[in-house]
């Protein structure tokens, strides 16, 4: 029981590791392409490597077992939501006006 958990766990970590790879090509991709001549080939290369990539990884991850599928998929998503409020600007709290 606690090599299961163990492996799902990696599942999870190697989909955070996934989710960095895929996010991280995105921004590095946008920083090139808005730059390039050739955007719609930067753009259009960029997400065919990395969505093959994701797809490959996915599959070694999961080992044909559906449980690692899903706690991949979970660290995913969870990367995602990590860079993703880690980009935002920190939000800086008004001072409420005095009558």
């Amino acid at each position: 029981m606690m090599g299961h958990a163990v492996i799902l766990a990696l599942a999870f970590l190697g989909g955070i590791l996934l989710g960095g790879l895929f996010f991280g090509g995105l921004w590095w991709t946008v920083q090139r392409g808005i730059r390039s001549a050739v955007a719609a080939l930067w753009f259009s290369a960029s997400s065919l490597l990395r969505t093959a990539l994701i797809l490959a990884g996915f599959y070694v991850v999961s080992h044909g077992d559906w449980l690692r599928l899903l706690a991949c998929l979970l660290g995913f998503i969870a990367a995602r939501v990590a860079l993703v409020r880690l980009s935002l600007p920190p939000v800086i709290p008004s001072k409420p006006s005095t009558p």
